[in-house]
């Protein structure tokens, strides 16, 4: 039988119960700790928005978001969210799910930090972003009755979590601070990277190839 918190069935098949396994062992329990939240925020904040994902690719997104802060998931080259969008779709095409499947969760993962267009796209991208949006930034936490907030914090505790989330981003990403221009990483790094300088979307624009 599904478990279920706060009013919400966690997914019980062979593929989720896959995805809980690897994560679990493979990540710090902040990260999956917040992604199962995010499952859970997210599917709540479907709810209210009138949304209806699949169940059982929210949660692989969900548990894949923040994958690529940390390794073995973490690289050098690209940013954070496309790491896990990466293991993510791999994952999904491991275990014999269709290339569309695989697709919309490497969506959902990779735009979880982008504002506003995930909620224009497949019920699944939107919805992480919500619960992403909902569990980092408490925004539209007034959506969801108080009882079930409490449900899922005391299933999946959140303590010092403001604190040791925006350093699993300032460690998930000090080391490639390119790869943070023109995201809301970039303003981590400002914060807790000594030294680190923006790349200034007019600087680039003035300092161009082009001529004029």
């Amino acid at each position: 039988m599904s478990e279920k918190i706060a009013g919400v069935a966690v997914p019980d098949s062979a593929l989720a119960r896959a995805a809980t396994e690897l994560v679990r062992e493979t990540t710090p329990p902040l990260i999956f700790h917040h992604s199962r939240r995010v499952y859970l925020f997210g599917s709540l904040q479907a709810q209210a928005l009138g949304l209806a994902p699949d169940p059982e690719l929210l949660y692989v997104a969900a548990l894949f978001h923040d994958t690529g802060l940390v390794p073995p998931y973490r690289s050098d080259e690209q940013r954070f969210e496309m790491d896990g969008a990466d293991q993510a779709r791999a994952f999904l095409l491991d275990h014999g799910c269709s290339e569309g499947d695989a697709a919309t969760v490497w969506t959902a993962v990779a735009l979880h930090t982008t504002p506003e267009v995930p909620y224009k796209l497949a019920p699944e991208i939107a919805a992480t972003t919500a619960g992403v949006e909902t569990d980092v930034l408490g925004l539209h936490l007034g959506r969801i009755p108080r009882a079930r907030i409490d449900e899922i914090t005391a299933a999946h505790p959140r303590p010092d979590f403001k604190r040791q989330i925006l350093q699993a981003f300032t460690e998930g990403f000090r080391h490639r601070p390119h790869t943070t221009f023109g995201t809301v990483n970039a303003d981590v790094l400002e914060h807790f990277a000594p030294g680190f300088r923006r790349t200034d979307f007019v600087d680039v624009i003035r300092n161009s190839a082009w001529p004029e």
